[in-house]
């Protein structure tokens, strides 16, 4: 499994990459594997607020439906509609196409709660 060093990682299994007040989200590799193959994503919509810790949607797979965690507060300016047509690129691809949503981040001392990638693998065991 992966876990690239340039994210941040919240417990509940999604990841942050924060580019400057932007954050990419998505779910972990671990939680794409856990789930098997995803067969919706309930988006949100654009303009919708998250906060961190809270479910901002969830992810639906032959197994199981998991609500979908915030690592980070803020707007969300930009969803993955891709996922609606093809909702497994978050199995195949959890880091690059499979991203959910984009969110201006609200507040940026956030990113201290989250994990590094090795603080994630660790919690994983």
């Amino acid at each position: 499994m992966e876990f690239p060093s340039d994210l941040k990682y919240h417990k509940e299994h999604t990841w942050a990459k924060i580019e400057g007040e932007v954050a990419i989200i998505g779910i972990t590799d671990y939680a794409q594997d856990q789930l098997g193959e995803v067969l919706f994503v309930d988006l949100p919509e654009v303009g919708d607020t998250i906060t961190q810790g809270e479910p901002f949607g969830s992810i639906e797979s032959a197994k199981v439906s998991s609500d979908l965690y915030a690592p980070v507060s803020g707007e969300i300016i930009e969803v993955n509609e891709a996922l609606d047509d093809e909702p497994e690129l978050v199995n195949n691809s959890p880091y690059e196409d499979g991203w959910i949503i984009k969110v201006k981040v609200s507040d940026p001392a956030e990113e201290g709660n989250l994990l590094s990638s090795s603080d994630y693998e660790k919690s994983l065991e």
